[in-house]
């Protein structure tokens, strides 16, 4: 679709063993939003987007600098993934303006604020709230700009001065609001959520997030490869191996480097682990949000069961700094390949015997059914990925083939089914889980019997100047982790970027016409990640 000859954008293929991935310069801002639109009319989604500064590491304007800054855009296409980046030159406030995608992708909304906060360049969208920035700098200095850099140098900081946030109030008779958080009463991550009520009923749901920024990005520059492959697997620390990996296909593509065999089928094993750890725990947390404590103790001890054999076989529970760029950490012998053989058919039984007892208690299905819906147009409008895509009849999954999407080694001959369910409701997701748990099980078993010999991890020498982008499907979704080296082989520019992005707002519309009480019950069967859109 987007390699077509008549369009002014030119592409090249990333190489690589990572995920299809094109990338392109836009002429114009004008250019760029032709072809937004062009990925819109024809089912595409935004997949990130994020901005750098282009100019020398530690120079700046007086430098004599002429590049100026980036703004980079991936979108979600038929083939894989096409990068688009458009260039802003200098660095006056008037030039550093891109057109607004919002109203062609939503999704866009936060992600442009972000980056305005974060970079200092900007939508001409109408919605310029902050939303990363809650008073803790001022709106004129920017973390990500290469000469901000003195400013934390010189040990010079800023107040952290109150910061109001204009949210949308919604008027008439009998309508009020109910603000929640961002401190809750149970130990979850900070996050502000105001309701727009009629009595119990949802009208509205404006989400605050940005409470547990922790300057990650800022974090990256200047790092090694090696520091960077640590600090990227803590990003979310449910998804570490979703976001190793990425971040690993991200280096490889830049650097050139092509990792063993054997280490991508290791990875992949970690991969459906982690998928796995996180399916069984949620669904005992759907169960005890709706009343049922039975099914999470049950859930919570099968979860258990499974991180203790993640610690014994891989040397750490949520198995952190396991996936490397050029490969994996380490190896794994013969008797953990055959204990995780032997766990998963333990696991498959007894998730079975607990789906049937989800599927056939009243109370539970009274609970989920018709509770938090949202359809396929509205999953196509917010470029929603991952388990919440597929269970509103999305068939999306990054390891399955899919008419002109030919997945990436190793997932190419593992044959991949995606689960999907169309009534995209809470039962739906709940259901989708039961299934991606059960052919999780199945690619466990058919990776651990026919993993082949051989090395686990090549040499990977930065190159300077270089970038890459890395997509893996992780549990929750589609995470992505763009990567630019400096002129010295540093990491200039790392940007994770969480499936999460595009999920919260299509958590607002979820509980639309729904009651307060059930607020929860919606919440967990999407469970997204604050700390990876938080940064």
């Amino acid at each position: 679709m987007f390699l077509c000859d008549d369009f002014p954008i030119e592409f090249a293929r990333q190489p690589g063993l990572g995920a299809p991935v094109w990338r392109g310069r836009a002429a114009s801002g004008e250019d760029l939003k032709d072809f937004a639109a062009t990925v819109h009319l024809q089912g595409g989604r935004l997949a990130a987007l994020w901005g750098s500064d282009e100019r020398q590491r530690h120079g700046g304007p007086s430098t004599g600098a002429v590049a100026g800054f980036r703004l980079h855009c991936v979108f979600g296409v038929s083939q894989g993934h096409a990068c688009v980046s458009l260039d802003l030159p200098g660095d006056d406030p008037a030039t550093l303006v891109y057109p607004d995608l919002s109203a062609i992708f939503p999704a866009a909304n936060r992600m442009q604020r972000a980056t305005r906060d974060m970079v200092g360049i900007a939508s001409d969208g109408p919605d310029q709230r902050p939303w990363l920035r809650h008073g803790a700098w001022p709106a004129d200095w920017y973390p990500l700009r290469h000469d901000a850099v003195h400013v934390f140098g010189m040990g010079v900081g800023f107040p952290n001065l109150p910061s109001d946030y204009d949210f949308v109030q919604v008027g008439g008779e009998g309508a009020h609001e109910i603000p929640v958080g961002p401190i809750h009463a149970g130990i979850i991550e900070p996050g502000h959520f105001r309701f727009s009520v009629v009595g119990e009923r949802v009208l509205r749901l404006e989400q605050r997030l940005g409470y547990q920024h922790k300057g990650v990005e800022k974090r990256f520059i200047g790092m090694d490869i090696g520091r960077g492959a640590k600090l990227v697997g803590r990003i979310s620390g449910d998804s570490t191996c979703a976001y190793a990996w990425a971040y690993a296909d991200a280096v490889e593509a830049a650097c050139g480097v092509e990792p063993p065999r054997r280490a991508l089928l290791l990875r992949a094993l970690m991969l459906e682990r982690e998928r796995v750890a996180n399916h069984l725990g949620d669904l005992g947390a759907l169960g005890n949000d709706a009343a049922f404590a039975f099914g999470l103790t049950q859930f919570l001890r099968l979860k258990e069961d499974w991180l203790r054999l993640n610690a014994e076989a891989f040397g750490h529970r949520f198995m952190m700094d396991r996936i490397v760029p050029g490969g994996v950490a380490g190896d794994i012998g013969a008797p953990a390949l055959a204990a995780i053989v032997e766990q998963c058919g333990v696991i498959a039984g007894e998730v079975k015997k607990l789906r049937t007892l989800y599927d056939e208690h009243a109370g539970l299905q009274d609970r989920f059914l018709t509770t938090g819906i949202i359809d396929t147009a509205l999953v196509r409008e917010l470029s929603l990925s991952g388990m919440a895509a597929r269970a509103s009849g999305m068939i999306l999954d990054g390891r399955a083939h899919r008419h002109e999407y030919t997945p990436p080694s190793p997932w190419t001959t593992l044959g991949v089914r995606p689960i999907t369910d169309e009534r995209g409701d809470v039962a739906a997701r709940v259901a989708v889980r039961f299934g991606e748990i059960a052919e999780s099980l199945r690619l466990l078993c058919v990776l651990a019997v026919g993993l082949p010999t051989g090395e686990t991890r090549v040499e990977t020498a930065p190159v300077a100047g270089a970038a890459g982008l890395g997509v893996v499907e992780g549990w929750r979704g589609e995470v992505l982790v763009g990567v630019q080296f400096d002129s010295e082989g540093k990491l200039a520019r790392v940007h994770p970027h969480d499936p999460s992005w595009q999920a919260w707002p299509a958590l607002e519309h979820a509980v639309m016409n729904d009651i307060v009480p059930d607020f929860p019950l919606i919440n967990k069967s999407f469970n997204l990640s604050y700390s990876g859109v938080d940064l």
